[in-house]
């Protein structure tokens, strides 16, 4: 199995220009886990090691260790050289932050979210005024059959989506309040995660994380993908774009803790939405990465080759619109990226927070 590019997946601020002139005439519209003694090796018996004071609430110990990350399959190019990295303990949310906790922060701070105000007439030179009206990206089912690379089939800038209407007008979350927040930018969860006491977790705090203790398997909860003919993620099922059989009992969100947590307890490290990480993004960075505590490149440095010029943050984890026929960086050595200012109906985020 070969995954596209990640930006193929879904369009950057740039390209929400795009979206945003295409609206305007019409056309794009805007558990069985096993840890063996490899994996035990490589963590240096850090699964012993006892978490420091309290528990947080509604978060897990992640304990200092070692572990190799990057793709060893060569299905990620951007994901290679395998490398060993030695990170601190950290606590990590259980779920990806939901939209009762979300709306919780909104409440009490008043923030908004950067899809619920006008795009800046400055960052689209050439769009018509009445154009620049707040709104985020959707997915909407293409009319007829088309190529996987046109990306304008089924994403749509939606004049009125946010995390408060996911699909647009008319949708709200009052059914779904147990849900990942979504269509939240970089510069949202950062804002969230500051009012929390907690921080975005760092690309290799993540993929240690994710892999749960497992060494370099190409699940968060093993080999297999379907373990005794069960779903162990939420993504998709079906002929993509088209039709989304959810067959794991899912098209879009599912609530957090509706699959089986990895082998440190946490939920939805593989598919629902994508997550934000802290880390500018550049394609070679393993090539570059310290052993320990990697905090990614400088911002200067980001680079995407397929949309040079414009930096981009890291994302992790896939969401429920990856399909195995056209992305699967839901696998915990797949890689994703975008750019800060953008949020779209399948990205949202968790948080941690360091051991002191």
């Amino acid at each position: 199995m070969k995954s596209p590019p990640s930006s193929v997946m879904r369009p950057s601020r740039r390209r929400r220009m795009t979206f945003i002139v295409a609206f305007s005439v019409g056309l794009a519209g805007l558990v069985a886990l096993g840890v063996g003694a490899v994996a035990w090796a490589w963590l240096g018996g850090a699964l012993g090691s006892r978490p420091p004071g309290p528990v947080p609430e509604g978060m897990v110990w992640i304990p200092p260790g070692k572990f190799r990350m990057g793709d060893s399959q060569g299905l990620f190019p951007d994901a290679e050289p395998v490398h060993e990295v030695e990170l601190d303990g950290f606590w990590m949310d259980e779920t990806e932050v939901t939209n009762a906790q979300f709306a919780r922060f909104v409440e009490e701070t008043g923030y908004v979210t950067v899809a619920e105000r006008a795009p800046d007439p400055a960052e689209f030179p050439g769009a018509k005024p009445e154009l620049l009206v707040p709104g985020s990206i959707v997915y909407l089912p293409p009319k007829e059959p088309t190529s996987l690379d046109n990306y304008l089939a089924w994403w749509r800038y939606v004049p009125g989506a946010n995390w408060r209407h996911p699909e647009g007008p008319g949708s709200d979350i009052k059914d779904r309040m147990d849900h990942p927040v979504v269509h939240v930018c970089w510069f949202d969860a950062v804002a969230y995660a500051e009012w929390a006491g907690k921080r975005l977790p760092t690309e290799a705090e993540w993929e240690y994380a994710a892999r749960g203790g497992l060494d370099q398997k190409p699940y968060v909860w093993g080999e297999e993908r379907n373990p005794s003919g069960r779903w162990m993620a939420n993504n998709w099922q079906g002929d993509f774009p088209n039709t989304n059989s959810a067959l794991d009992g899912y098209k879009t969100t599912a609530p957090v803790r509706s699959f089986p947590p990895n082998g440190y307890g946490l939920y939805d490290m593989s598919g629902n939405v994508w997550e934000w990480c802290s880390d500018w993004y550049r394609p070679d960075y393993y090539r570059m990465s310290p052993r320990k505590n990697p905090q990614g490149p400088d911002g200067a440095s980001s680079f995407d080759p397929l949309e040079p010029g414009i930096p981009k943050r890291v994302q992790r984890g896939g969401s429920f619109m990856c399909a195995d026929s056209y992305c699967i960086r839901y696998m915990p050595a797949g890689r994703g990226k975008g750019e800060p200012k953008s949020a779209a109906w399948h990205i949202g985020f968790r948080c941690v927070r360091s051991a002191r």
